[in-house]
């Protein structure tokens, strides 16, 4: 279904191919929408497409089977699918699909993804409307630029 999604959706999208390419744009697409930049750590992307007039995005992986990844600092493992669609919008992807997190034993659809109006947590819903906060700064790749020149800041006045 998520394939049939993106070709409905292709049409007028921005689409980039070539994985160095994809992770840029991927990342850069995050921080546009103001969710962290490591929050699809995708290590084989392929494709990746947004129709900015539907707010419709897909990452393809060369992966068909998908990948796991877990974030070290909450001791989370996440599983991303080879296709993970999503429609976005400031500091929200809804609809999501091709996400799963582990919870115990079991694997858990996450659907929707939702950073605070603080932009210091993001919650992450199951389709029945569970969720889970964690720290925004465990989905960062780079360090925000205000808490890059704190640190700027700190080491030079050490020195």
């Amino acid at each position: 279904m998520a394939s049939q999604l993106v070709e409905d959706h292709r049409s007028g999208a921005e689409v980039h191919t070539g994985h160095e390419l994809c992770e840029r744009k991927a990342r850069d697409l995050l921080v546009e929408l103001g969710l962290p930049d490591g929050l699809l750590p995708l290590p084989s992307l392929q494709e990746v497409g947004y129709n900015r007039v539907s707010g419709f995005v897909w990452l393809r992986q060369a992966q068909s089977g998908g990948v796991t990844h877990t974030f070290d600092t909450i001791g989370k493992q996440v599983w991303y699918a080879g296709e993970v669609t999503a429609f976005v919008e400031k500091g929200r992807m809804h609809g999501l699909a091709g996400v799963k997190s582990k919870e115990l034993l079991i694997w858990v659809t996450i659907s929707e993804i939702v950073v605070s109006p603080s932009g210091t947590k993001i919650v992450f819903r199951t389709p029945a409307g569970l969720g889970r906060a964690f720290p925004v700064t465990a989905f960062q790749l780079n360090p925000a630029p205000e808490a890059e020149k704190a640190a700027d800041e700190a080491a030079a006045d050490t020195n």
